[in-house]
């Protein structure tokens, strides 16, 4: 399951600023040295997708010059990194599941990917603080009410890595 949503979350952020990493390089060396964009170029826009708009969002609400301004320098990178985290634990996790040891800085790597999931996940269910009460009135072969376990699921994966984590 796991593997399946991560391969869908790296789908959905695709390559960064919509260009295969080999045209970003060619188009501009510093930009790819150090990920900034090209100021001549237009911002991107806050993305369509409600996931993506969640987990890429606007800055500075109720300006939307600064915004796009801010969404130039960050977005591509922002992308970058969660691109980087959710590979780094779909490459960690074993191919016939069973146990994993994570050091500290791949537990950084697995909290910041399953935070991405469970933000595109209840963004696509439409996640309230309601939820849990109506969890409870769904028959227990809705889809919904798979999805929704599916989403506790990763919260409790996430609760459970911060306690090892806080152990030591």
């Amino acid at each position: 399951m796991l593997r399946q949503l991560l391969t869908e979350l790296t789908e959905l952020l695709g390559p960064v600023d919509g260009t295969p990493a080999a045209d970003s390089a060619a188009r501009d060396p510093l930009e790819a040295m150090v990920g900034m964009a090209d100021p001549a170029s237009p911002p991107p826009e806050l993305p369509v997708d409600p996931v993506l708009a969640r987990l890429l969002p606007d800055g500075y609400r109720d300006d939307p010059v600064a915004a796009a301004e801010l969404r130039r320098y960050t977005e591509p990178e922002l992308r970058r990194e969660k691109l980087a985290a959710a590979k780094a634990v779909l490459a960690a996790l074993p191919a016939t599941g069973g146990r994993l040891t994570l050091d500290t800085a791949a537990a950084g790597c697995w909290l910041g990917a399953l935070n991405d999931l469970r933000l595109a996940l209840g963004t696509r269910l439409e996640v309230t603080e309601d939820t849990y009460a109506e969890l409870d009135r769904l028959p227990e072969d809705s889809p919904q009410a798979a999805a929704l376990g599916i989403f506790a699921w990763l919260g409790w994966l996430q609760e459970t890595l911060v306690a090892a984590l806080a152990r030591g």
